[in-house]
């Protein structure tokens, strides 16, 4: 199996800080009477560099707390390369400070794992899946999060116990 290699992006925070930068944009646009938003940053984009820069015999999983777009979503939780070696998540939404609750630092653990294994599992060729317990189903919404597992499903598992006996 290829090694995962963990690359830190931005500041290497993984707490996002959003509440302050929220209280800071719409501060800010209520001084200059101007709309202040906060900027998101292109997962494809980020994904070409890390490829670029990447082991092409290791699996790369860019890790950044900076909130992640892609130009036909308003936000992703991350992208990765179908078959490809790269991914990338944030834990910019995966935090309930995010969404104005309490701090949970066990359940945005637990969101950021099923988040990696879910990219990464994109990287063995693996696409959504219906079971919405599987790892590999479709999460829009932090709650689809919550409700799936950490696992893959029979089906998925076996593309990526195959590729460790390679």
């Amino acid at each position: 199996m290829k090694p995962i290699h963990l690359i830190p992006l931005g500041n290497g925070r993984m707490e996002p800080g959003l509440i302050e930068l929220e209280h800071l944009a719409a501060t800010l646009a209520r001084i200059f009477h101007t709309p202040c938003q906060i900027r998101q940053y292109y997962s494809t984009a980020i994904l070409q560099r890390l490829e670029r820069a990447s082991d092409p015999d290791a699996r790369v999983l860019g890790v950044t707390a900076f909130d992640l777009y892609v130009p036909v979503l308003t936000f992703v939780f991350g992208e990765a390369q179908l078959d490809g070696n790269c991914a990338v998540v944030s834990t910019a939404r995966l935090s309930d400070e995010f969404y104005g609750l309490p701090p949970q630092l066990e359940l945005m653990r637990e969101r950021l794992v099923k988040e990696a294994a879910h990219e990464l599992g994109h990287t063995f060729g693996l696409r959504h899946c219906q079971d919405w317990r599987c790892v590999m189903s479709s999460s829009h919404a932090v709650e689809r999060l919550d409700i799936k597992t950490a696992d893959f499903c029979p089906t998925c598992r076996k593309p990526v116990t195959q590729d460790s006996v390679r």
